[in-house]
């Protein structure tokens, strides 16, 4: 994908990944609480879990009510998925940067959370966002802030999509893992080309729990955001 190693990173992360999903600071309490907020009712609803990971979003999502398909690069995160989820919901292995196999507005939401910094080119998967939605339905989604990026990463060019690379160690030893860096107006401009209004963006605060797990970041996440929320509605 994109000449990063995505799916190799994430197939040796899978387990340790799906075994502290729940309580990963970072994710339980940050991402996760922010990006659901912006999620309208989903009871009776059909989601597309876009880059579903473990299956953690779509676990949530079924106990209130939605019917969840979901995908992901990683065949291992997808064994993950089925496993926490009891043979529940949908998932299959489907790369997000090729045609989605599935009927124009057959969806009412699609939510994909810290998945599409793993992809250079955004305007063919929004663009595939768009056909499989209802109209109006909502598109929700969470990356790393790019100012953020940008500062972590020590970049010479705001302006230039690149591909970084950091060292991960919070899911059993060392693990480098390839992403892009953007700017914002090349987050937020490949919505509206492609047929969306951006309805809110919230640059999220950590939850109270997690300043248990991790003070320290819980401080500096109450100073500044790493990651961004963003929600878009299909245009009529």
């Amino acid at each position: 994908m994109n000449d990063i190693n995505t799916r190799e990173t994430y197939d040796k992360l899978a387990k340790s990944y799906s075994d502290k999903i729940d309580y990963k600071p970072h994710n339980a309490f940050y991402d996760r609480p922010n990006t659901l907020s912006l999620l309208p009712e989903v009871a009776g609803k059909h989601v597309l879990d876009a880059g579903c990971g473990p299956g953690k979003y779509a676990e949530i999502l079924m106990a209130k009510g939605a019917t969840v398909i979901g995908i992901d690069l990683s065949p291992r995160m997808i064994e993950e998925a089925v496993k926490r989820n009891d043979s529940n919901g949908e998932f299959t292995v489907h790369d997000l940067t090729r045609p989605l196999g599935f009927e124009d507005q057959l969806f009412d939401i699609v939510i994909c959370p810290l998945v599409l910094e793993y992809i250079y080119d955004w305007q063919p998967v929004f663009k595939e966002f768009n056909r499989v939605l209802k109209p109006r339905g909502t598109f929700v989604f969470s990356v790393t802030h790019p100012f953020s990026d940008y500062t972590y990463y020590k970049s010479k060019d705001y302006f230039t999509t690149e591909k970084v690379s950091a060292t991960w160690t919070g899911f059993g030893g060392a693990i480098e893992v390839e992403s892009f860096r953007r700017s914002l107006m090349d987050c937020i401009n490949p919505l509206i080309e492609n047929g969306f209004i951006v309805d809110k963006i919230l640059e999220p605060l950590p939850v109270p729990e997690f300043e248990k797990y991790d003070p320290k970041h819980f401080k500096e996440l109450n100073e500044f955001p790493i990651f961004m929320c963003v929600r878009a509605v299909k245009t009529v």
